[in-house]
């Protein structure tokens, strides 16, 4: 039997590696989950096998040299399932703190260290929103953001309890310092956590924090928003989200932009787009004429012939890029606006026009 297969680690596999993929396994196939499977029975009791040989240097070399051996490695006598043994349903107490802590990690709220108590925990992360103008969103701003702050309780240092002047039994383990837990087939026993083994607890929730560790307050602080940010960016800010707990480092603040619309201009990723209107002599005969940016007017050609609804790009016009130097591109749509006949003299140029272009010329070719 191949206890690396059964776990699906390879031969090298670090011991991390090994618990991590046991933990899957055993969530997996426990059977407090698979209740009347007898299969899942079996392939738990595999698992459990495979663990226990290879999380044992000694049982992990003497696997690897039968592996090494002519068709492979079976059993070996007087293993934890072999025949004649408990097998399943014996109690894991027995076993001390490797085999029957690792299994309370899994059913019984989490690791620990090795007092029973959880280690530090960084703070969560916080996101906000953020409204922000056009212009200020494409150059660059600074500004306030008032937020709920979160620190460590200066009392308790963090960890929600203070001492007390009277010692009192643990309600969670009855002054015994141990926690016995049956799931399934398995019963263990695991250091209490809320006394670390003692039987009796001496401190009590602090007073200033209310238990939980951290006090809040309210604080503004300026957030840079670089130039280029735009609706859905996340702008990071250090240290500035929940706090951590048990001396663990606070968790981050993330600004989501989200930017206000223009009259005018309008973003597309990096690159700005826009609509002019536009003479038919200049769409006719070309032009250079003043456009409007999101830095002033910059001066742009017509070419002749422009057709209405053609586009024309002006290179580096666009948005600051965020994550390198440059900047996108400005689209101009031309808009050809048709004169009003409102006078004689206008009137006769149209004619004019239309007996050197007549409408025949423009649409020959359709289907008619």
């Amino acid at each position: 039997m191949n206890h690396y297969e059964i776990l699906g680690v390879p031969r090298k596999a670090r011991l991390a590696d090994i618990k991590r993929a046991y933990r899957k396994l055993a969530r997996r196939f426990h059977p407090d989950l698979n209740p009347g499977d007898k299969a899942a029975e079996e392939r738990f009791k595999q698992v459990s096998e495979a663990y226990e040989v290879l999380s044992d240097s000694d049982k992990r070399r003497r696997h690897d040299l039968d592996l090494q051996m002519p068709g492979g490695a079976g059993p070996r006598p007087g293993g934890p399932f072999a025949a004649g043994t408990t097998g399943p349903g014996f109690d894991l107490g027995d076993l001390g703190g490797g085999f029957a802590s690792f299994f309370s990690e899994i059913f019984a709220g989490g690791p620990a260290d090795a007092e029973g108590e959880i280690g530090p925990r960084r703070g969560d992360d916080v996101t906000r929103s953020l409204t922000l103008g056009f212009f200020d969103a494409l150059r660059g701003v600074t500004v306030p953001l008032e937020i709920d702050a979160e620190s460590p309780c200066a009392r308790c240092g963090g960890g929600g309890r203070v001492p007390s002047r009277n010692r009192r039994p643990c309600q969670d383990c009855g002054g015994s310092g141990r926690i016995s837990h049956a799931s399934g087939l398995l019963r263990f026993a695991s250091t209490c956590r809320r006394c670390r083994g003692q039987g009796s607890i001496s401190d009590e929730g602090c007073g200033t924090c209310g238990g939980a560790g951290v006090v809040s307050r309210r604080e503004t602080i300026r957030v840079a928003l670089p130039a280029g940010v735009d609706t859905g960016s996340r702008v990071r800010v250090p240290g500035k989200g929940r706090a951590g707990r048990n001396g663990g480092p606070p968790g981050d603040l993330f600004v989501v932009p989200q930017v206000e619309a223009h009259a005018f201009f309008r973003r597309i990723g990096d690159h700005i787009h826009c609509a002019v209107p536009i003479t038919v002599s200049e769409a006719a005969l070309g032009a250079r004429i003043d456009i409007p940016t999101i830095d002033g007017t910059a001066a742009m050609r017509i070419p002749p012939g422009t057709a209405n609804g053609q586009r024309l790009r002006l290179r580096g016009k666009g948005a600051p890029l965020l994550r390198s130097a440059g900047r996108g591109d400005q689209y101009v749509e031309v808009h050809v606006v048709t004169p009003r006949a409102d006078d004689e003299r206008t009137r006769t140029l149209l004619r004019e026009l239309a007996a050197i272009q007549p409408g025949e010329t423009v649409r020959r070719g359709l289907p008619l």
